[in-house]
């Protein structure tokens, strides 16, 4: 069985480039348009496997012309593709506009990941072994997440979630997962607490683990990340400087990244190094999954910063 199991979302993402973002009502021109394979599901899959984790991703595509490619692009990297299925209608797919700066906003169009429902999960859950993390994200209907979070604690797998979109997690929900992976607009929207440096991380990471939340990330861009557990043990990792072009899959990369390395077993501290690492190198290429660093690269790159 898959050391790690992402269950989420598959997009096609339709990225445009533009020097500055459109204001309401403006028609701007564009540099051009490309097509990339994303979705917070699969693009943490993507970055788990390029660190080495074993993967398996479950979620669904649709019947148009994207779907091929969707799946073809994970079998390529190894990933397991016997829980993705198939649904009427159209894939997922991701509108998504960069700005000059490397800045970009995201419409989604969630197609056959809105399909995605719990009964689809069963199969995942009959095995003998459903993983060592179960993966989550918020691109698929927040039931199936649910189901996903107490099937798995209740089957002792360590759940790791990441509420992207932003969405209020029950607060009961909290003590049945091991791991929150959030950015400063996803834990205000929690937590109601604004985030705008590490003292505001902190007061919102403690008041996480009070409502029984095993471990804690919040994610601060150029200002790193805050690592907090239950037991009052905080790790402030800075994040490193590069020329950043474009952010789109950075936070995915975090993720998918810190998962693998995590189920290898090094301290937290360590586990928190590489995943900067490796979200500092994706936001320095275009594109979401093709600009996933390899395990090689993300150690490379360590090497070079003295790490």
């Amino acid at each position: 069985m898959s050391k790690i199991v992402v269950i989420g979302s598959m997009n096609m993402d339709i990225v445009n480039h533009v020097e500055n973002h459109p204001k309401p009502g403006e028609t701007i021109k564009g540099w051009g348009t490309a097509y990339y394979p994303g979705g917070k599901g699969a693009n943490q899959a993507v970055a788990a496997a390029r660190s080495g984790g074993q993967v398996m991703m479950a979620g669904a595509v649709g019947t148009d012309t994207f779907a091929g490619k969707l799946v073809s692009t994970l079998q390529g990297e190894g990933i397991n593709k016997d829980s993705i299925l198939e649904k009427d209608g159209t894939s997922g797919i991701a509108f998504i506009t960069v700005d000059s700066s490397g800045e970009n906003t995201i419409i989604l169009s969630e197609g056959s990941n809105g399909k995605f429902m719990p009964e689809d999960l069963d199969p995942i859950f009959r095995m003998k072994k459903s993983g060592d993390i179960i993966l989550l994200q918020n691109e698929i209907p927040w039931p199936t997440t649910e189901y996903a979070i107490r099937t798995a604690h209740r089957k002792g797998v360590r759940v790791f979630l990441n509420p992207a979109p932003a969405v209020k997690v029950p607060k009961g929900l909290f003590p049945l997962l091991d791991m929150l992976i959030l950015n400063e607009t996803e834990v205000e929207a929690i937590t109601d607490t604004p985030v705008k440096d590490i003292k505001h991380a902190r007061i919102a990471a403690s008041l996480l683990n009070e409502w029984g939340l095993k471990e804690v990330i919040i994610t601060l861009g150029k200002n790193g990340s805050l690592y907090r557990n239950q037991e009052g043990c905080e790790i402030i990792t800075p994040s490193f400087s590069v020329n950043a072009i474009d952010t789109t899959a950075a936070g995915d990369t975090f993720i998918g990244a810190f998962a693998a390395e995590n189920v290898l077993g090094p301290p937290i501290q360590d586990c928190l190094q590489y995943a900067t690492a490796a979200a500092a190198l994706s936001v320095t290429i275009q594109g979401a999954q093709s600009s996933i660093p390899t395990r090689e690269k993300i150690l490379t790159f360590l090497k070079s910063m003295g790490d």
